[in-house]
């Protein structure tokens, strides 16, 4: 996180990071605060298949990923699902049958800084499988994977390990 190392107040290449969550700057107290970012990831499933897709950009590019992304200002977990799922996939969703499952602190490396987000774990369940048009600029590939083939060493993020390590016990 040392990245950073001029104020935005004062102008000064006087911002220390603290190790943990914030930079301030001794020459004016000035004080930036790395927050948790909020991010949703969800598992669609039809019946013992889950739908995932396959990272075209970094972090982590050419590993299988949970649809999903960033809560956006002023919008609800449930609003980020829908409109992820509808940028990702194309797939319009019915926020109503969102099952929230669980949250895992995970941290999000891009271009040289370490985001700490929230992950925050539903689940969407259909009655019968789809096929989508992808967008490409994330996502290589999406596919149909039975529950008992899934490979938890595939998976991008250690967030989302730690999920499947769990939900795969529970199913």
């Amino acid at each position: 996180m040392k990245i950073l190392k001029y104020c935005p107040s004062c102008g000064k290449e006087s911002l220390h990071w603290d190790g943990e969550k914030k930079w301030n700057c001794p020459n004016c107290n000035f004080t930036l605060y790395n927050n948790v970012a909020g991010a949703v990831a969800v598992v669609i499933r039809n019946n013992d298949e889950i739908y995932l897709t396959r990272r075209n950009r970094d972090p982590k590019k050419g590993k299988l990923d949970l649809a999903g992304g960033f809560v956006d200002p002023k919008e609800s977990v449930e609003e980020t699902c829908k409109r992820e799922l509808f940028e990702e996939l194309q797939l319009d969703v019915d926020i109503s049958n969102l099952k929230y499952l669980t949250s895992l602190p995970n941290v999000y490396h891009y271009k040289e800084i370490d985001y700490n987000t929230i992950d925050l774990f539903y689940e969407y369940t259909v009655s019968k499988k789809f096929e989508v048009n992808l967008e490409l600029t994330e996502i290589s590939e999406a596919f149909w994977i039975p529950l008992k083939e899934l490979n938890i060493d595939d998976i991008a993020f250690d967030s989302q390990k730690r999920f499947f390590e769990e939900y795969l016990n529970n199913i």
